[in-house]
């Protein structure tokens, strides 16, 4: 008996404030693509400052759907590969410049809260450099909160 290949949707926020920014953006979405899955829509990039840290580089953001035979943990993992892949280095504990991040805001309706990987993703409803390019690929219900992207945009 064949094991269904099960199909998930996983939305990715990605950000760089390093280098040439357009480009690591492109270059994670091409990986994303041949590593996690068929990327069905992107928002357009959005520029803002750094946030909870000072940096005077301001970041590129946007973010993405993306289907995927995955699961969770899985795409965390290839997610980090692919950070580290483009040169992505964490130097402290705490937020700082770099090249590529890429974050894991929703996995189809799942609450996952682990040491390692918590989604929704924890701090997305705060960031409107997220919150923005969410709202222009849907306006998602937040399975933890109940609410939607647009109610939560400040």
């Amino acid at each position: 008996m064949e094991q269904e290949i099960v199909s998930h949707s996983v939305v990715i926020a990605l950000g760089s404030n390093k280098g040439d920014k357009a480009e690591n953006l492109n270059a994670a979405l091409q990986l994303i693509k041949s590593r996690v899955g068929e990327v069905v829509k992107v928002s357009q990039v959005y520029k803002n400052p750094a946030q909870g840290f000072e940096s005077e580089n301001e970041f590129f953001n946007a973010c993405l759907i993306c289907k995927t035979h995955l699961d969770p943990l899985q795409t965390l993992i290839e997610l980090q590969a692919i950070e580290k892949q483009l040169g992505r280095i964490k130097t402290k504990l705490t937020y700082e410049d770099r090249l590529i991040d890429l974050d894991i805001i929703f996995f189809d309706e799942s609450i996952i809260k682990e040491d390692n990987l918590q989604i929704p993703h924890s701090l997305y409803h705060e960031r409107n450099f997220v919150l923005i390019p969410l709202l222009e690929l849907f306006d998602f219900k937040d399975p933890k909160t109940f609410l939607n992207i647009s109610q939560l945009i400040r």
